[in-house]
């Protein structure tokens, strides 16, 4: 079961980081080598065809293939000395193959990507999640089917959750992962422990009841903190913070198991959101987004922050000036679902079956490959998507953060229609900001999304 893996590789973890035993955990785990060797035999195999010449004219030889490698910000796989130094790794392996990269920002990237698209030139390989490797262009039939790289070996070792979100309902798998991580939200210790609100929380597991919440908040507002915590709403930055909180809260989903059909129209949600809209303290604010949020929470004008996971607190250290308590959702059941990110490879179907090979060598080396994986995974600060054994000895942050891998729920971001769903999402917590009633504006949310799912599904 996917609760079950998951479960075992945080509570894995969280021992070593108390007994440090954990480093050998991952000795009971079976080697990949029947990958790594079938993949190196295919690369033999196609080093001895005939050259052949790409699309974008350079040529792909016996002796040398071009690739190239365009990224998201996913932790230092966006900063190029790190990428350098993985790619020299790599260049030991296989000097036969040059890697290029090209450094994407969330901005602009897909702007880049689907321009590159257009004008056929698309990289080969591209680093980023489901949402867009799975549900957008391997949905347009952009995307090579990576199913040669899902060995029996590795269905075993990757987590089931993973592993799902890896492909469409078809079974084809256009992701092949290496991260992942648990969205959580996050308060400011000082503010609550001022307000003697630190009592309706249980800091140690990083829960708390959804009646504590309302107790915590209500005791903060009535410290003198005029704004406690914020439903951003004036893009999608960071919606999967919203999204977890208002499923968690009553034990609602945002859609159906099998990613058909979008459900937040339930009551669970429907009365989620109505205690928000009248809770003090917690505004719906379309003035801003997740990233906007996390500074008014870092310069302290928020007393809590729904966007929120450990790089967030890696990257604004040198701004905080107080004790950040990170912090699942709150639910009613004691049973969080957090939102969780899922990061790997995809790879252009450009029509050049040299690198084609070449990019799932690449792949192969980052993510199964037991000295490089620890290496790969540690460059974009989460987790990996397997038992790796504890990789993060001696890290206090990310030991902090590891109790919340557990809490990791469905990864229904591949469902149909997605970013029409995005869209309409923060529009209708903006019309809940402006009065709008609750269940009306639920409605059309739903029937907008289910829409866009209908025509993606044609």
């Amino acid at each position: 079961m996917k609760y079950r893996k998951i479960l075992a590789l945080a509570l894995s973890c969280v021992m070593a980081f108390s007994v440090a035993a954990c480093g050998n955990s991952g000795g009971d785990k079976k080697e990949d080598t029947t990958q790594k060797e079938d993949s190196s035999a295919q690369k033999e195999d196609s080093s001895q065809g005939e050259d052949s010449e790409s699309d974008d004219g350079a040529t792909a030889s016996g002796d040398s293939t071009d690739i190239t490698l365009w990224t998201y910000p996913i932790g230092n796989w966006g900063d190029s000395a790190t990428v350098d130094g993985l790619i020299a790794n790599f260049n030991k392996a296989h000097p036969d193959i040059n890697v290029t990269v090209e450094y994407l920002d969330y901005t602009n990237g897909d702007d880049q990507i689907n321009t590159a698209i257009e004008g056929g030139k698309a990289p080969d390989l591209v680093m980023e999640g489901p949402e867009r490797l799975v549900a957008n262009w391997g949905a347009k039939g952009l995307m090579v089917d990576l199913s040669d790289l899902w060995t029996d070996e590795a269905k075993e070792a990757i987590y089931d959750s993973v592993e799902n979100a890896c492909q469409n309902n078809d079974g084809v798998f256009y992701e092949y992962p290496l991260c992942m991580t648990a969205h959580t939200m996050a308060i400011n210790k000082d503010i609550f422990e001022k307000a003697d609100a630190l009592q309706y929380l249980d800091a140690e597991k990083g829960t708390w009841t959804t009646e504590n919440f309302q107790k915590a908040v209500e005791a903060v507002a009535a410290s003198g903190q005029a704004q406690v915590g914020a439903v951003y709403c004036g893009g999608q930055g960071g919606d999967q913070g919203t999204r977890a909180l208002v499923n968690n809260l009553y034990g609602g989903t945002f859609t159906n198991p099998e990613h058909t059909e979008y459900t937040a129209g339930s009551a669970e949600n429907i009365k989620a959101l109505e205690l928000l809209n009248g809770m003090e303290g917690i505004t719906f604010d379309a003035s801003i987004q997740g990233g906007d949020e996390i500074n008014l929470f870092c310069n302290g004008t928020l007393a809590m922050a729904f966007c929120w996971n450990v790089s967030q607190e890696k990257n604004n250290a040198e701004n905080l000036s107080f004790d950040v308590l990170p912090m699942a959702f709150p639910t009613e059941s004691g049973d969080p679902q957090l939102c969780g990110g899922i990061w790997g490879f995809g790879i252009f179907d450009n029509g050049d079956a040299a690198k084609i090979e070449a990019a799932k060598t690449f792949i192969d080396f980052m993510a199964n490959d037991e000295t490089q994986v620890v290496e790969s995974v540690k460059a974009s600060s989460y987790w990996p998507v397997k038992d790796l054994g504890n990789i993060y000895e001696g890290d206090e942050l990310m030991t902090e953060y590891s109790k919340f891998i557990p809490f990791m729920g469905d990864y229904y971001q591949v469902v149909g229609g997605w970013a029409e769903a995005r869209t309409a999402w923060w529009n209708m917590l903006q019309k809940l900001g402006t009065g709008t009633d609750v269940k009306a504006a639920v409605d059309e949310f739903v029937s907008t999304a289910n829409a866009a799912a209908a025509g993606a599904a044609e």
